[in-house]
């Protein structure tokens, strides 16, 4: 569980992952020192997972995203073809999910020819049934930041002395 504290460190790192620790103490009126022991707990805890560079994909190249709803012949339950999926270098998310299909892909390729050579490569992953490929038209919102209104916060727990009144 995280405090107040946490959330606005969490935040200002959501916004700006290359914020100093000097800045973000600066921010919320603390000392660098706590802020650094704050960071690293919550590394610690694997709350904070890892730090990236977010690309501009566009920029490079990579000008059409799309999804792609994969149907397998998997057994339920089994992610063994969602972890093959996985290692195709144009895929960026792969979810299980439940229904009709068995996962949600995310990918970003350059041109249609690009988006053609995908699905191939899906094609030669043995268990690999069915597709449904859906374009983006355009991207309203991307993002990796999480709401951390809807995280409850722990408790602060004080000891009681047992010699005083209440």
């Amino acid at each position: 569980m995280i405090d107040e504290i946490d959330k606005k460190i969490l935040n200002l790192l959501q916004k700006n992952g290359k914020i100093s620790n000097a800045e973000i103490a600066r921010q919320l009126n603390m000392a660098p020192s706590g802020i650094l022991e704050r960071i690293r707990k919550l590394e610690k805890n694997g709350i904070i997972e890892k730090y990236e560079v977010r690309l501009n994909p566009k920029k490079l190249g990579l000008v059409l995203t799309v999804f792609i709803l994969v149907k397998t012949e998997d057994s339920v339950g089994s992610t063994t073809i969602g972890y093959q999926l996985a290692q195709i270098e144009e895929v960026q998310e792969v979810y299980y999910i439940a229904g009709e299909f068995n996962y949600l892909i995310k990918a970003r390729v350059a041109h249609t020819d690009s988006l053609t050579n995908l699905l191939k490569k899906f094609g030669q992953i043995e268990g690999v049934k069915d597709t449904r490929t859906t374009l983006v038209l355009q991207e309203i919102l991307e993002t990796l930041r999480v709401d951390l209104s809807q995280v409850k916060e722990k408790k602060n727990k004080r000891k009681r002395n047992n010699n005083k009144e209440d």
